[in-house]
């Protein structure tokens, strides 16, 4: 069944409301809403998903606004399941404690969206005095029972007042979850020391509209950010953009070092200048991405449809929430594909949402070895592939739908 979801009047950055509609994925269910086996067979709700830009300050955003309460107070997503995902945080605090001189209890460092503690775990390590803010309170348990001091509530500029002001504050892959972002970024400001910084790390719009990752696309991520976009933001809030770094991590990943001084190194016009080189402010660079999205779901769901009709048979990897926009946009379940596989524990044993497919620990591809797995958490092929050398080397085939299908 459709729901009702309240969707921005006008931008959720600068407030203009003559927003462009880019691309529509139709109505879907929330991408981790996974079911119970009891559930399956009870109505979902689902609610639109359309892409939109701002020509006034350059955020792609989608237009719809599920209250926050209902994709986040429990939540499936941990971390720290992720290999990947630990060397990314662990690599990153190692360099910040040395180039901030962090030492000690004196020293503090807060995240906002700090999940089960697998970003925090490495300064608490270092004896550095931490706090994240994690409103799943699934998750925040998790993290308290690794002794990460979390308080169970959503990041707010009221929040912000009330908290100890930190040296270093990190808000990873939340900024696009957030409706209010100049409220959010007010937060930033006043838990920020004088002589504090913020590292920020959102997807980088440039990459998936490039890449075509429109499984990027989901009611959690209300925003979908260009340099400009960020630059826009910070600037009306009175923060300032320092520096930038462009990741691969996520399919493509800016992270920015934000602080109250303005003192910003070449990275930040450089990346700039590239954005207007590549046409940001121009709605005619984001038009074609419908297109590109429509024939790359043609690509797929044509060679599914080739090895089913061989007698192939295709498990899934991944319980994502961008392989449930896929599976649902591209309407692809069990006539095609027989399970999923996860390693994520929290996940074992539910069911996808709209497509209804079991996940199983990926043990099973092993003890069940079908011919193919749709690799749908595929921006972490490396670490997948290499955890899965003995299916391969058993003859067991991956494919990878993004940025454009292949079989390895």
């Amino acid at each position: 069944m459709t729901a009702g979801a309240s969707g921005p009047l006008s931008c959720r950055s600068c407030g203009h409301t003559d927003l462009n509609t880019i691309l529509s994925l139709g109505h879907t269910p929330l991408a981790n809403a996974l079911l119970r086996a009891d559930q399956t067979d009870e109505p979902e709700k689902t609610y639109p998903l359309d892409l939109a830009f701002c020509p006034h300050c350059c955020l792609v955003q989608i237009t719809e606004t599920v209250p926050p309460e209902l994709l986040f107070s429990d939540y499936p997503y941990l971390s720290s399941f992720s290999e990947t995902m630990l060397r990314h945080a662990e690599e990153l605090v190692t360099r910040l404690i040395r180039d901030r001189g962090l030492c000690g209890p004196e020293s503090r460092v807060v995240e906002i969206a700090s999940n089960d503690g697998y970003l925090l775990q490495y300064y608490k390590r270092a004896n550095i005095e931490v706090l994240g803010v994690e409103p799943a309170a699934n998750v925040a348990a998790v993290a308290e029972r690794n002794q990460i001091s979390t308080i169970k509530e959503f990041f707010t500029e009221e929040l912000a007042k009330q908290l100890p002001r930190a040296d270093v504050v990190h808000a990873h892959n939340v900024l696009a979850h957030v409706p209010d972002l100049n409220g959010f970024v007010r937060g930033l400001k006043t838990v920020m020391k004088d002589d504090g910084i913020a590292i920020i790390e959102v997807p980088y719009v440039k990459e998936m509209l490039d890449c075509c990752e429109f499984d990027t696309i989901y009611h959690e991520h209300l925003s979908y950010f260009s340099l400009t976009a960020l630059s826009n933001l910070f600037t009306r809030n009175k923060l300032n953009i320092n520096s930038v770094e462009r990741l691969p991590i996520h399919g493509g990943t800016l992270r920015i070092y934000v602080s109250h001084n303005d003192n910003p190194d070449p990275s930040v016009q450089s990346v700039l200048q590239d954005e207007t080189d590549w046409g940001v402010r121009d709605l005619s660079f984001y038009t074609d991405f419908s297109d590109k999205v429509e024939g790359l779901r043609k690509e797929l769901v044509g060679l599914l449809q080739k090895l089913k009709n061989q007698n192939r048979r295709i498990a899934v990897y991944g319980a994502s929430a961008k392989g449930s926009t896929l599976l649902n946009y591209c309407h692809i379940g069990s006539e095609t594909l027989d399970y999923v596989v996860d390693r994520s524990t929290v996940k074992q044993g539910l069911y996808t949402p709209g497509m209804h497919l079991q996940i199983h620990a990926p043990e099973k591809l092993l003890a069940d070895m079908p011919d193919y797995v749709l690799l749908l958490t595929w921006n972490f092929a490396d670490e997948i592939l290499e955890q899965q050398s003995e299916y391969r080397r058993r003859g067991g085939r991956f494919i990878i739908p993004i940025p454009s299908v292949k079989v390895i």
